[in-house]
């Protein structure tokens, strides 16, 4: 795990300043503590911030392929790298290392781009090949690992793990790409190929990038898809076993490492599946970490330690704050981009708490999305039954009006707060499902825009990556469609992207088993009633679990990482809410009416509506503002 960065001249070979490509690996050292180099020859620099996890005295970067063709900057982890070592030895390649570093740069020299499709792990990197003649940037199948790269006024692309990569090179320039702050507002996080700083843009999750001189920066190649058109056929006994069998290998691959390994346990489904495989494959007490919380509505610490208890995990857990807002600059500086997930406050706290033991920690993220998890898919597929069996004209008609006039009852049980499933029900399911899925919805961001936001969008709507997504998915039914959209725009820009920055803002590798491309795709065959049966999805991954986990750990409401920000808005940051309506960044754009700010922060604080997540938003990117631009 560790940190890239570099830069390539388009059009001349021209010098390329060592100290500029330092300056960038220096921005992103919290992602290689352990050793930094740089490459540099005419036309092209490549920089490197070393974790050492395998191979720690031969792994240093970059590295050239045995034929001094090829040179490679490189992220992540290949699990398989061994599997592909023993294949390109078979086809006369050397190596002088035991690093899967090595073997990237030499399957590259061996098959070209094709040598993705080899590749099982999680990565983002560069290799210059001087045979070719090309600059070579490519991602990871899923989105685990990060890719930014923007085109700079001297015709040269730079190109870094981080946002702050770039930026750290002088010729930088910083303007607003205000069309991000919808997709910010609106999906709570900037997402994929998007940024909001001007001219950036991110490497999609299972592209590649081909950079050639005398040529311009052409459109990402896609190199990896997940299709939902087929189906598994089997009983539930046999599906079982198939999907037990590739959890196993996914997490015994990913406990390969030269370093102390452990990993986070929240007591949910998926870290206690994760904890379970790796204890079943570990001859020693696996190490386990979790955070708990001082008030019990967002405390699961009782759960964490059931399963440390039935597997003799080494566990830690520290409990912290509910009112941990003073992290709020931390990951303000840890992400870049503004981003209003509150749970990477903890997932902080969780790596912090890991990296006090261990370099590598596996997580269980990617199983909500990969076996249909989230309470929204179920709810989802019984309001498309509802759309099945009604005409559109009638479904727009009926529930379009009681969508509208239906009284938002925030307070209320939830069988009573039907307001936004009137609403859904009168769209399709493209538009309903990017409704469901959102933050801020687009009245109430439209809400709080000027007349110069306005023109500024050109009509641009959050909500649309979502529609597009799901109308080109390769899929048939609603549901497939909608967890395609998630693994494609959800998963890496929100779940990815904060397990990524807060892990590596304390030099940890986060690593997910349950992203394994292999468990992916396994998931995208598994027909609809073994992914959501009733109100239980994930069932036939519980089914599989069976073998090792209590029912009250499989079955149990799912909370996951939350915190009280509505309370916070009413409490210790009531005057952050204030300054926010009166004298903030959001207000030097033009973009933000100030009476709607002050109206939002005022219903808020008397209780009338509860505004708590779009006041985090608003406070998120306002301080991103600040730090990226110096503005307010």
């Amino acid at each position: 795990m560790c940190g890239i960065a570099g830069i390539y001249h388009l059009q001349t070979a021209k010098p390329v300043d060592a100290a500029r490509v330092r300056a960038m690996t220096d921005a992103i050292a919290h992602r290689g503590p352990d050793g930094a180099d740089l490459w540099v020859a005419p036309g092209v620099g490549l920089g490197h911030r070393r974790l050492a996890i395998i191979d720690l005295a031969g792994g240093a970067q970059p590295m050239e392929s045995s034929d001094g063709q090829a040179v490679i900057t490189y992220n992540g982890e290949v699990y398989n790298y061994r599997e592909v070592r023993v294949a390109l030895q078979a086809c006369g390649r050397r190596f002088r290392t035991n690093s899967d570093t090595e073997v990237i740069v030499e399957a590259w020299r061996q098959w070209g781009p094709d040598c993705l499709s080899r590749l099982n792990g999680m990565f983002a990197f560069a290799i210059h090949d001087r045979e070719r003649g090309c600059l070579f940037l490519a991602r990871d199948r899923l989105g685990v690992k990060p890719l930014h790269y923007a085109e700079l006024s001297d015709g040269s692309v730079v190109f870094g793990s981080e946002l702050k990569a770039l930026l750290a090179h002088p010729l930088f320039r910083r303007a607003i790409d205000f069309s991000a702050i919808d997709d910010y507002l609106g999906l709570g996080y900037v997402p994929d190929d998007a940024s909001i700083v001007a001219g950036v843009r991110k490497l999609p999750a299972g592209h590649y990038l081909m950079l050639r001189r005398g040529q311009g920066v052409p459109a990402p190649i896609a190199w990896w898809d997940v299709s939902f058109a087929d189906r598994a056929r089997g009983s539930v006994a046999s599906l079982s076993d198939e999907l037990a069998a590739l959890m196993r290998s996914a997490v015994t691959d990913r406990m390969v490492s030269d370093v102390p390994l452990g990993a986070f346990l929240s007591g949910g489904v998926d870290s206690s599946s994760v904890v379970a495989l790796m204890a079943e494959a570990s001859p020693q007490a696996v190490k386990t970490c979790s955070i708990g919380f001082d008030h019990p509505d967002y405390d699961e610490t009782r759960y964490a330690a059931q399963v440390a208890e039935r597997f003799a995990t080494d566990h830690r857990t520290r409990i912290v704050s509910s009112d941990d807002y003073g992290l709020i600059d931390r990951l303000v500086e840890a992400f870049d981009e503004p981003f209003a997930d509150a749970s990477a406050l903890p997932t902080y706290r969780v790596s912090e708490l890991a990296r006090e033991q261990v370099t590598v920690a596996l997580s269980g993220d990617g199983a909500d999305e990969a076996f249909a998890g989230y309470r929204r898919y179920v709810f989802f597929r019984n309001e498309e039954r509802v759309r099945s069996v009604l005409p559109a004209g009638l479904r727009t008609g009926l529930f379009g009006t009681l969508g509208r006039v239906y009284p938002k009852l925030d307070w209320a049980p939830q069988i009573l707060r039907a307001r936004s499933t009137f609403a859904e029900l009168g769209r399709s399911s493209e538009e309903a499902y990017a409704g469901a899925v959102g933050v801020t919805a687009r009245e109430a961001r439209l809400a709080l825009y000027t007349d110069r936001a306005l023109r500024d969008l050109q009509g641009h709507r959050a909500e649309d990556r979502y529609i597009k997504a799901m109308r080109q998915a390769p899929a048939r039914d609603p549901l497939d469609r909608a967890q395609y959209a998630d693994l494609k725009i959800w998963l890496p820009g929100d779940i990815l992207t904060k397990v990524d920055r807060a892990s590596m803002a304390v030099s940890l590798e986060a690593r997910e088993p349950l992203l394994d491309y292999r468990l992916i795709e396994f998931g995208a065959r598994l027909p609809q009633a073994m992914r959501v049966r009733g109100a239980t999805g994930k069932w036939l991954m519980k089914q599989a679990m069976r073998r090792y986990l209590p029912d009250d750990i499989l079955y149990r409401r799912k909370m996951g990482f939350s915190t009280p920000i509505s309370a916070w808005f009413r409490g210790p940051l009531a005057a952050e809410a204030q300054r926010i309506a009166q004298g903030s960044a959001l207000i030097e754009t033009g973009w933000f009416d100030v009476a709607a700010l002050d109206r939002t922060v005022t219903e808020h604080r008397s209780g009338r509506i509860d505004h708590g997540r779009l006041l985090w938003q608003l406070l998120m990117l306002d301080r991103s503002l600040t730090r990226l631009f110096g503005i307010g």
